[in-house]
């Protein structure tokens, strides 16, 4: 198997301001064409490390490489990537073409090769006759295209995209995390993409580094994050979770009960022994809804609230003095609220999390 290049690279990278330390002490390794995303909610450090990366910051300690070149010192004009902001940085009073063309003129390219390329750009985002439109004339989604091709067009080692997509409205912002994905890999340019949008982070990224409190918690495919958390921060932060913390009670062979405060929960045997303690995840998707009692993980409880959503109903049903969420299809008339159901899942969808004691 081929090995993959590395085209960022942070090395006990860390960074203060004063005395308060946002990025505690973190190794990052990105990979040439790939996208990448760091997801993690309002102040965990996500952006301070997209601008050490720009060069927008400096490190406090660490080391930042690109394409193997330390570049922990060298000013951001002097780097191989391109940074998208989220309020576009349009010019507003040059056109969409010259927008687009602001940086190969600055390098002195010709005014041939220019056309060329701002067409070629053009015609990847589907804005093909507004090269003389001013920023103002163009939607949110249009000036959103302009930035991010006006970041590409230099051919970039990397792009830096910080929350790109938060000004826009939700079919928008959805329509436009395709095509983003979409052009990124017909360029084959690495990006590294901001958000704390859990979705966006699913639906778009190769690998996302989940970052908590200046550390990263997790990295991982999307289907690794989602379905196979290391922790109940990433469980819990990632989609919505059902959780039965307890502790082992019996074991039978390839089987063990663990017991907790809703009932005694059945999950496949890892080498764990008497008394253990972990949590039980299971996601809403994964749980059954039925009116008659199944064997092993079925809870009996009672529906408190039942949210019509389009394509889905949320189902919350009261298990002692607990709430679960499941999900049903459409719109779900077999069943009502306050009528008293058992949920169930099985025994491969529970997600176990937590160490041995």
């Amino acid at each position: 198997m081929e090995e993959k290049k590395v085209i960022v690279k942070l090395e006990s990278f860390g960074k203060s301001y004063g005395e308060k330390e946002v990025i505690k002490n973190i190794d990052l390794d990105v990979y040439e064409g790939e996208f990448i995303t760091l997801l993690g909610s309002s102040g965990c450090g996500k952006t301070t490390i997209l601008r050490s990366i720009s060069g927008l910051d400096e490190p406090t300690k660490g080391k930042v490489f690109i394409d193997g070149e330390d570049v922990t010192h060298v000013e951001a004009r002097k780097r191989q990537v391109n940074t998208i902001f989220q309020n576009y940085a349009l010019f507003p009073l040059m056109n969409v073409y010259d927008n687009v063309a602001f940086g190969l003129r600055m390098k002195k390219i010709s005014e041939e090769e220019i056309f060329k390329r701002v067409n070629k750009m053009l015609k990847l985002v589907h804005l093909e006759g507004y090269e003389e439109r001013l920023p103002k004339e163009l939607s949110g989604g249009e000036q959103q295209r302009v930035s991010i091709i006006r970041g590409l067009i230099n051919n970039p080692k990397v792009l830096l995209l910080d929350e790109p997509l938060s000004a826009l409205d939700l079919k928008l912002r959805k329509k436009m995390q395709i095509e983003l994905k979409q052009l990124q890999r017909k360029l084959g340019i690495t990006f590294i993409y901001v958000t704390h949008d859990q979705d966006e982070a699913l639906s778009m990224s190769d690998r996302i580094v989940v970052i908590r409190n200046g550390n990263i918690e997790q990295i991982g495919t999307p289907e690794e994050v989602y379905e196979k958390p290391n922790s109940l921060y990433v469980a819990d932060f990632l989609g919505e979770a059902n959780m039965f913390k307890g502790y082992v009670s019996k074991i039978d062979k390839d089987k063990v009960i663990v017991k907790t405060e809703a009932a005694d929960l059945l999950i496949n045997n890892k080498n764990y022994t008497l008394n253990d303690k972990f949590t039980i995840v299971v996601r809403p998707e994964n749980i059954k809804l039925t009116k008659t009692a199944r064997n092993n993980n079925c809870l009996r409880g009672i529906i408190t609230n039942m949210v019509y959503d389009g394509y889905i109903t949320k189902v919350f049903v009261k298990v002692n003095n607990n709430i679960y969420e499941l999900i049903t299809k459409g719109n779900d008339k077999d069943f009502k609220e306050k009528e008293m159901v058992y949920i169930y899942w099985t025994i491969d969808d529970a997600i176990v999390i937590g160490t041995k004691k």
